[in-house]
């Protein structure tokens, strides 16, 4: 359970059951400082346990060691020079050559069918066989092409961006540790 000392105290003191006056939570005795503490089992139910241990309270992170500015400036150099070279703008290259005519094609296929089902209704209502008409094949073809365009990308970028991309990932913490900055 956890305690709140943020919500306002209601009148009376002492020891109640599980739910206190008016159904609120329980009040527990004053601690030493005289303060009255509620315990609310309802209070952030859904989060308390999320990045805590057995019983053990609230997870410590440990703080990051302080930055110093020569290495932050020596990291932003590594970076930028990472950027400034031929192999990321021919990874970045790649990648822009690839996916904007991809989403260009798929939003306009996209339009395409919102557009004429909004329009042409009767075309979309026109069977095909039994009860499959054109708008439900249309329909189909949005969640086929979905999958086609998400296998085409993770294929281009397997086969013509992933070595490039790790390659200059290596290049990058050579050049952060070789500068004293971070790896």
């Amino acid at each position: 359970m956890q305690q709140n000392n943020d919500r306002p105290r209601r009148a009376g003191g002492g020891h109640h059951s599980a739910v206190g006056p008016a159904g609120g939570p329980r009040q527990t005795p004053p601690d030493e400082a005289g303060d009255l503490r509620y315990t609310d089992p309802w209070y952030d139910a859904l989060a308390s346990g999320w990045g805590e241990s057995a019983g053990t309270g609230p997870a410590t992170v440990p703080a990051p060691p302080a930055r110093r500015e020569p290495r932050a400036a020596a990291d932003a150099d590594v970076y930028l020079e990472v950027q400034r070279s031929a192999a990321f703008q021919e990874v970045r290259s790649r990648y822009r050559r690839f996916v904007i005519p991809g989403a260009a094609a798929f939003f306009a296929w996209y339009v395409a069918y919102v557009v004429t089902a909004t329009s042409a209704p009767h075309l979309m209502a026109r069977p095909v066989a039994g009860a499959v008409n054109v708008g439900m094949l249309a329909g189909l073809g949005q969640f086929l092409t979905t999958f086609l365009l998400t296998w085409a990308y993770t294929r281009h970028a397997r086969l013509r961006r992933d070595r490039a991309a790790l390659d200059l990932r290596w290049e990058t913490q050579e050049l952060a540790r070789g500068r004293g900055g971070a790896a």
